[in-house]
């Protein structure tokens, strides 16, 4: 007899990248009336509001049935939080299959519950690799996909990756980019916010800029040439800047905050949602950042983007995709070079599977298992 229960599925997410990669597979999985029965453990790793609960109202992500509330701390201190406080709700539903994506601690915690405890566990976005274990990400990336049963992967480069560290091709599934099938799904909703209209900025004309990670704001020397450089620029284009937490205490530790709104070109405001963030990348002349997420949505986009880091886990945006990697010595010259670039979609085809439909896939990947 064929078995016609649900399969159940339990989702993690724990920081604001994850909310846009989950929403659109929760809503696949919802779409197939009675084949899924799924539970949302928000682990609080980004707990305030302006970092999380505005991802969830504007996504329509329904209210996590769990939230940890693990909070800040240091990696290990977050991770054994997660950990401990997990493992009950992983026994308590005790589901089919749990869904992690992307590469934060949380992420990677629940990874290790699960496998402990013989829950199979899907990857959503894996064999992504920057090859810096430097990053924190990287290390949870890794053990992530050591662990994990089943590996969606994002594109060509995660699958040879896997490949050359030895996984089966059983546990490799390409389904393609889920962050494109959140943008897709929302692009004229965070079009009609005209956000830089609202901030008072002309489109094309500014830049768009978020900085939050350690080797870029945590210690001073990189941080004042950031600012030098932003500075700069914003004597020619504003520059618009929404100031993760941890770069906005950073500015203020080393005394740079003054110095960088001196003049007046450089918009320091609060952290945005979604679609306003979207509505910035779109509009602008030119992103600068550090974060994985904007590095795939401006190729999907084709606005010029310039990624302050000496590598990235996500290739793909610079060989298919109007990404570039800089460093501070370079910034100067490549902003001025991108900002004189547009791309049109005949120039810059998006990546395969980059269609919207990459939930559908994962979903369908989970009801073949």
């Amino acid at each position: 007899m064929v078995d016609t229960s649900p399969v159940k599925v339990l989702h993690v997410v724990g920081a604001r990248p994850n909310f846009m990669k989950v929403a659109p597979v929760m809503r696949a999985m919802a779409s197939r009336e009675g084949r899924f029965d799924q539970r949302l453990v928000h682990t609080g790793q980004h707990y305030d509001e302006a970092m999380s609960q505005v991802f969830f109202d504007e996504l329509g992500i329904a209210a996590p049935d769990d939230n940890l509330e693990v909070g800040s701390g240091s990696h290990a201190a977050q991770t054994a939080e997660i950990l401990l406080r997990f493992e009950p709700v992983l026994l308590a539903f005790r589901p089919d299959w749990l869904v992690v994506v992307g590469d934060v601690n949380s992420t990677m915690a629940a990874t290790l519950v699960a496998s402990k405890l013989g829950v199979r566990t899907a990857h959503v976005e894996a064999g992504l690799r920057s090859f810096d274990r430097g990053m924190p990400e990287e290390i949870n990336r890794l053990v992530t996909d050591a662990l994990a049963d089943l590996l969606l992967t994002p594109s060509p480069d995660a699958d040879a990756n896997l490949r050359r560290e030895g996984v089966p091709e059983s546990r490799i599934r390409r389904v393609g980019n889920v962050m494109i099938d959140t943008l897709s799904r929302n692009l004229e909703r965070a079009r009609a916010r005209q956000t830089p209209q609202r901030l008072g900025v002309e489109p094309r004309r500014y830049v768009y800029v978020t900085l939050h990670r350690p080797s870029n704001v945590d210690e001073r020397g990189s941080l004042a040439a950031i600012v030098d450089c932003l500075v700069e620029l914003s004597r020619r284009a504003p520059v618009v800047f929404p100031v993760h937490p941890r770069t906005r205490q950073r500015l203020a530790d080393f005394s740079l905050v003054e110095t960088l709104t001196a003049g007046g070109g450089v918009r320091l405001i609060e952290p945005v949602g979604y679609l306003d963030s979207i509505s910035l990348a779109e509009a602008a002349a030119c992103v600068l950042t550090d974060s994985g997420g904007l590095q795939e949505e401006t190729t999907f986009l084709r606005v010029p983007c310039l990624t302050l880091r000496p590598n990235t886990e996500r290739p793909i945006t610079i060989t298919e995709g109007s990404n570039r990697l800089t460093t501070v010595d370079r910034l100067r010259g490549d902003l001025a070079e991108s900002m004189s670039r547009r791309l049109s979609a005949e120039e810059l085809p998006c990546p395969a599977l980059w269609d919207g439909k990459a939930s559908e896939r994962v979903a369908d990947a989970l009801l073949e298992r």
